[in-house]
């Protein structure tokens, strides 16, 4: 999921998403042993945009960006 997709969300709608990434990214750890990291790094990553975008929309820094 790119920036731009993120942005375009409600912040309920990325708190939803946030919570269904890290199911999902609980499920990749378990598999991860198996296979490799690739998917964990990625969920990540998006996790992080999530967080980033939810504590930046609260103080209003990048509303107009």
């Amino acid at each position: 999921m790119k920036n731009k997709e993120l942005k375009q969300l409600t912040k309920e709608d990325r708190e939803k998403r946030l919570k269904e990434l890290k199911l999902e990214l609980i499920k990749s750890k378990g598999k991860a042993s198996k296979t490799g990291n690739a998917k964990t790094k990625e969920i990540k990553k998006i996790i992080a945009r999530i967080i980033m975008l939810n504590k930046t929309d609260s103080s209003g820094e990048l509303k107009n960006k």
